[in-house]
């Protein structure tokens, strides 16, 4: 009689603990099946700081990485990949999470699917959180910002200040810029005027290039052509296919440095970085995807990390309240990257520190000794709050 009852208080000691765990939230990583950055050719050319492989991979890892904080907190998370065949499929993909009231939202995108959501993202006790873990477009950050929406990849303001204050800090500060004829290479050579103007970098030169197979435009790939004066220090390269840059290293008329697309570039996450428990985290993710760790899974990776945050310090926080806090820099998360991590207020931007590397390794990472901020030297990065152009506020 006695083991009976110990065996039913047991029973009942146990559903008791099944009913306190919360019923398990569900990210949703979204990406289109056609997205010309995973086409295999494009893949296989592993052009710098461009994407390895799909982020659900990095996103999987962060999880196994929190379980047991989210053990402690009582809570479950699963991820879940939710693919569009093309741009056009997307609002089905995107109603079809709003009927599962799904509602932490990793999305893996080109910009114009990301504006195209922007625009229409809500703030409400229903609403997702967005996290934009792809693109670094400096309008969605500005003018077509949701408060709904994150951003744990870096925008392009970011990486174009990191590369200019690593220029500065070198004292190398007369550049030739190379830019390609994509209309992201004018959005990154606009970015590096504006870092430039900033940090006193002078820029000597520019000029564009155009791969093409046409013999009658050959000079304007011809990389000894393209840099044959001698006034500059360095050669900055804005590429956003990469197969331009890929030639520019070593084939320069005078012995300079390469920098940009190519050679030494800005980026959020290099599988080389040394400190901070950075190779334990690559290899962990090797380990899991069988591939190094790009700039894109670090923010797949950083993203989860901010939810399992949000939720174990606020278990019983609204979604709502979630976004909140997240938003208004409450959260600080462990990037791996040294200082811990929050996102800025007014544009939903995640602070932090951006590696400046190449093939085999970091050369440094921003933000530089000297550089200086009234507040937060991690927002010497990117857009500061008083040029912001996000007018939206929770």
């Amino acid at each position: 009689m006695k083991r009976r009852l110990a065996r039913a208080a047991g029973g009942l000691l146990l559903l008791a603990c099944q009913w306190a765990v919360a019923a398990p939230w569900t990210v949703a990583v979204v990406g289109l099946v056609d997205d010309a950055r995973y086409h295999a050719r494009q893949l296989e050319h592993a052009y710098p700081d461009h994407p390895a492989g799909r982020p659900d991979d990095a996103a999987r890892v962060a999880l196994l990485d929190s379980e047991s904080e989210l053990e402690a907190a009582g809570q479950r998370l699963q991820v879940k990949v939710f693919m569009a065949s093309n741009a056009t499929d997307l609002p089905r993909v995107m109603a079809e999470l709003k009927a599962a009231k799904i509602q932490h939202v990793l999305l893996d995108l080109p910009d114009a699917e990301l504006q195209q959501i922007a625009s229409t993202a809500a703030v409400g006790p229903d609403a997702p959180i967005l996290f934009n873990i792809g693109s670094p477009s400096d309008v969605l950050r500005g003018t077509a910002c949701a408060l709904a929406m994150l951003h744990t990849y870096p925008s392009r303001q970011m990486l174009s200040d990191a590369l200019v204050q690593y220029l500065a800090a070198r004292s190398w500060t007369q550049a030739l810029v190379l830019y390609g004829q994509a209309p992201q290479d004018t959005l990154q050579l606009d970015a590096f005027v504006r870092s430039a103007k900033r940090y006193g970098l002078r820029i000597q030169k520019t000029a564009q290039f155009k791969v093409s197979g046409d013999p009658r435009e050959r000079d304007l790939s011809n990389t000894r052509l393209l840099t044959n004066d001698k006034g500059f220090d360095v050669v900055v390269v804005l590429d956003s296919e990469g197969e331009f840059a890929r030639t520019l290293p070593y084939t320069t008329q005078w012995p300079r440095p390469v920098v940009g697309s190519n050679g030494l570039t800005a980026m959020a996450w290099h599988p080389q970085w040394e400190r901070n428990g950075g190779p334990q985290l690559s290899r962990r993710f090797f380990r899991y995807a069988h591939r190094p760790m790009a700039a894109q899974d670090w923010a797949a990776w950083i993203a989860v990390k901010s939810i399992v945050a949000v939720l174990t310090e606020q278990p019983k926080a609204s979604v709502a309240e979630q976004l909140k806090r997240l938003r208004g820099g409450q959260v600080a998360v462990d990037g791996y990257k040294g200082p811990r991590l929050s996102f800025r207020s007014w544009d939903g931007q995640l602070r932090q520190p951006i590696f400046l590397g190449h093939a085999d390794g970091v050369a440094g990472i921003a933000p530089f000794d000297g550089v200086l901020h009234p507040t937060e030297v991690l927002d010497t990065l990117g857009v500061d709050q008083k040029e912001s152009t996000c007018k939206k506020q929770l």
